[in-house]
């Protein structure tokens, strides 16, 4: 998914993050800070995380230090998993971050 962005850099240590010129736009974590969870955190348009954990707090949540930032969490070992919806996450991600050339090479 994110081979495909141009300029995309992984670092993985503790956990895997994606960077756009230095930028971080995401993180996949595992048990984080022991929390024997798997999930994916995002930056998204502000407003967004705070509906979808009102619409379902069983596969997202407001990320802590990063949600005031417009930040959103999910769950990725909670049931059934929609890999549109999570590479339309990330996507947008990527161009909230990404300078605006770059992100129109993604969005065309």
């Amino acid at each position: 998914m994110t081979a495909s962005f141009p300029e995309v850099e992984v670092r993985t240590q503790q956990h895997s993050t994606f960077l756009v010129r230095g930028k971080k736009f995401a993180y996949h974590l595992v048990d984080h800070h022991s929390d024997d969870r798997v999930s994916l955190e995002c930056k998204a348009e502000r407003g967004l995380n705070a509906s979808l954990v009102d619409a379902d707090s069983t596969r997202f949540f407001l990320p802590k230090y990063m949600a005031h930032h417009g930040w959103l969490g999910l769950y990725l070992d909670e049931g059934a998993l929609d890999w549109d919806e999570i590479e339309a996450f990330v996507t947008d991600a990527y161009c909230l971050t990404a300078p605006k050339t770059l992100a129109k090479q993604v969005r065309g």
